[in-house]
């Protein structure tokens, strides 16, 4: 029922100034509109709503990721704009803070301000392809 119809993200802000400069000047989103309500960015077409309220509390996994052709690219686009990509003891991750999972994806992970945790995916082949 719903597949066809257009999806709006949702993430929450208790700091819309900080999250304004973090969404529109730091990952280069185009903003549509603000209110009292949210902030409402283009993002390839469709909409991210970065509600505004009181309180943030942060969800230990990852609530919002981009898919990106080349993810050493990206990462080190955002590290030059001063996003800073999370380092976890659990995994291996390379120089980047770029961990590839068993079916070849890569991902790195990093925070807005309200330390919401966002993504980054590479999509690709498993790391013993053609062996």
């Amino acid at each position: 029922m719903l597949g066809t119809a257009r999806l709006t993200a949702f993430v929450a802000t208790a700091h819309p100034d900080g999250a304004r400069q973090f969404y529109e000047g730091t990952l280069g989103l185009q903003l549509l509109t603000e209110d009292s309500f949210a902030l409402a960015f283009d993002v390839s077409g469709m909409v991210l709503r970065v509600q505004k309220v009181a309180a943030v509390e942060a969800a230990a996994y990852t609530v919002l990721g981009w898919q990106v052709p080349d993810i050493q690219r990206a990462v080190t686009g955002l590290s030059r704009r001063g996003v800073s990509f999370e380092r976890y003891s659990f995994m291996q991750q390379d120089a980047l803070g770029v961990w590839t999972a068993p079916g070849g994806t890569k991902v790195a992970w990093f925070k807005d301000p309200d330390n919401n945790l966002l993504s980054l995916a590479e999509h690709g082949a498993p790391a013993n392809a053609g062996a």
